[in-house]
C-alpha cells in the first residue's frame, strides 16, 4: 500500500472488538486487517469512505479483483471479513444497513485435502533416528501430531504442563481460546517417554524451558522449521504425495473415519466449533469406501 494511505479508524476498533471478544489468533486478525485495508484503499482512491460503502462499492472491488485474477477462495475470504466488519456496524449503530446483506460470495469448489495412505505414515513415523536427539525429538513429534490431529502450531506451542502421559492425554488451548483434552495413544506415549527421558536434556543443554518441544537453541520451534523437518523425512522415505503443514491432521482424521469413528468425535478431537468443517472428511472416507467395494466386492 502507498505511504500515503491512511486506514479508517474504524478497521482497529473492529479488530479490538473480536479479539477482546473472541479472543482470534494474531494471525486470523492479521488476515482481516490485510482485506478490510485492501477494500479501504479501493474507496477511498473513489473519493469515498469505508462506512458509508454500498453494494455498489463492494460490486466494483469485486470486479477489480476478477480483473486482476485474485483466486476466489481470497474474495471469499475478503466477503467473510467485510460481512464481519459491516454486521459490526450495525450493531454498533453506526450503519444502517449491512451493504453485504444481499450479496453473495464467491462459490468456491470443495477441495479434498492432501493426506497420506497408511502405508505412508509408518514409513514417515518410522524414518527418524531415535538415537539422535533431534531426530528423537521429531520422531515423537510426529506420532503425537497423527495421534492427536494437532494443527503444527499447537503441537509446537505445547509446554509440559499440557501433557499427561499418566493419563495419556495433552490438553490444547485451539482457536478461540477453546480448550480441549485429546487422547494419546500407546505409541505415541512411549515416543515422548523415551524423548523426555533422553533427548530433551540433550536439546536444552543446561537451560530452563517449559516448551516440550524446543529448538536446537533452546526455544520454541517455529512451524516452518517443523514443517521443513517433515519434508525432510518425506524425501527420506520416498513419499511422493504432496505434503502441507497440515497432512498428518488430514490423515489422523480420514484414517479415524476409515475405521469407523463416529463425525462428532472427530470434530471434537480437532477442536472444529462447526460440525461443516469436518464434514469434508466424509468425502474422503467415503471415496476409501467406493474403493474398497470395486475392489472386494464380487460384483464391484
Amino acid at each position: 500500500m502507498p505511504a500515503d494511505y491512511k486506514p479508517d479508524p474504524a478497521i482497529d476498533l473492529f479488530l479490538d472488538h473480536l479479539w477482546s471478544t473472541k479472543g482470534l489468533s494474531d494471525n486470523t486478525l492479521n488476515a482481516y486487517r490485510t482485506d478490510l485495508r485492501h477494500f479501504d484503499r479501493h474507496v477511498q482512491l473513489k473519493a469515498s469512505e469505508l462506512i458509508s460503502s454500498d453494494q455498489l462499492d463492494i460490486r466494483d472491488y469485486l470486479a477489480v479483483r476478477f480483473d486482476k485474477g485474485f483466486a476466489k477462495s481470497s474474495s471469499a475470504r475478503m466477503m467473510s471479513s467485510l460481512r464481519q466488519f459491516y454486521g459490526y456496524l450495525v450493531v454498533k449503530k453506526q450503519i444502517h444497513a449491512d451493504p453485504t446483506a444481499l450479496l453473495d460470495s464467491p462459490k468456491l469448489s470443495r477441495k479434498l485435502p492432501d493426506s497420506l495412505s497408511e502405508d505412508d505414515i509408518d514409513r514417515l513415523l518410522s524414518e527418524p533416528n531415535a538415537e539422535d536427539p533431534l531426530e528423537c525429538r521429531d520422531k515423537a513429534m510426529l506420532e503425537l501430531l497423527y495421534a492427536t490431529g494437532l494443527r503444527v502450531s499447537e503441537l509446537v506451542g505445547l509446554t509440559m504442563e499440557q501433557i499427561s502421559l499418566r493419563q495419556g492425554l495433552v490438553r490444547i488451548v485451539g482457536k478461540g481460546g477453546k480448550e480441549r483434552l485429546v487422547p494419546l495413544g500407546e505409541l505415541a506415549v512411549t515416543e515422548v517417554e523415551n524423548y523426555l527421558k533422553y533427548a530433551r536434556v540433550e536439546l536444552l543443554k543446561g537451560k530452563q524451558s517449559d516448551v516440550l518441544f524446543p529448538s536446537k537453541r533452546a526455544q520454541q520451534m517455529t512451524r516452518q522449521t517443523f514443517w521443513h523437518r517433515i519434508k525432510l523425512y518425506a524425501l527420506r522415505a520416498n513419499i511422493s504425495t504432496a505434503l502441507s503443514p497440515h497432512t498428518l491432521r488430514h490423515a489422523f482424521a480420514t484414517h479415524l473415519l476409515n475405521h469407523g469413528a463416529d463425525l462428532r468425535v472427530v470434530q471434537l478431537l480437532l477442536g472444529h466449533s462447526d460440525l461443516s468443517t469436518t464434514q469434508i472428511y466424509t468425502h474422503v472416507a467415503t471415496a476409501r469406501l467406493a474403493s474398497l467395494h470395486r475392489e472386494h466386492h464380487p460384483r464391484g
